[in-house]
């Protein structure tokens, strides 16, 4: 069971974090989708912390998710740069990474300009970063409270139709082993930009779990068994 979660100062904000496993085991990092919170991860973390090879499990909250700072602010860069603090702040000096989504795009990130710190990554259904041809069309705020920011959805709506040029250019730089998990026909993301993706990273493979985009939520036991073998190559 997650202890509630923590707080760390990272980049300048507050980052809440959730934790789960012995201290003292390897350090995993979940990095959650747009629009939710480390919570999410809850049932996938508390198998990786207590399985045959146990996992001290962080899933931070995202700026402008959940529980940590909402500070106006939500590029796909600056979110990495707080991950980046994060484990500075935690003293976690190399770590499995996993990332869905928005997570797993600021995962690459931070393997493409620190691949010293990730010993594996898993990207779950992340696309290449491809521009949108049309682009996403501007997205109307729900009524009523969000538990997230909804200036963080127009910005990263921005970055998603126009990435980064360097984001693809930079992709030799994920040195690490590299498991990109597609989520088949069912997902919103075009599996063939995913293909794109694996064929970008020097040292990845691709698996599709035919489930849709929440891979992790709709077929956990594929989802893991199929994570834990890669991180225990």
């Amino acid at each position: 069971m997650a202890t509630p979660p923590r707080t760390v100062k990272a980049n300048g904000i507050t980052l809440a974090y959730r934790t789960w496993g012995p201290e003292a085991a390897p350090p995993l990092l979940l990095l959650h989708s747009r629009g939710t919170d480390g919570a999410d991860w809850t049932p996938v973390a508390e198998r990786l912390a207590t399985g045959l090879s146990p996992r001290r499990v962080y899933a931070p909250d995202l700026r402008g998710h959940g529980c940590s700072d909402w500070p106006g602010e939500y590029t796909y860069e600056a979110m990495r740069d707080d991950v980046r603090a994060c484990l500075d702040a935690l003293r976690i000096e190399r770590a499995d990474v996993v990332g869905h989504s928005l997570g797993g795009a600021v995962a690459y990130l931070l393997a493409q300009q620190d691949p010293d710190v990730v010993r594996r990554l898993v990207l779950e259904d992340v696309p290449a970063p491809i521009p949108l041809d049309p682009p996403r069309p501007l997205a109307e705020r729900p009524d009523g409270d969000l538990p997230f920011d909804w200036a963080m959805i127009r910005e990263t709506d921005g970055q998603r139709n126009a990435p980064d040029p360097v984001w693809w250019d930079h992709m030799g730089r994920i040195t690490m082993p590299t498991l990109l998990i597609g989520g088949g026909p069912g997902s919103l993301v075009p599996q063939e930009q995913i293909v794109t993706l694996a064929g970008l990273i020097p040292d990845a493979r691709l698996v599709t779990i035919d489930a849709g985009h929440l891979v992790h939520e709709n077929r956990p036991e594929e989802f893991l068994a199929v994570v834990e073998g890669f991180l225990a190559d």
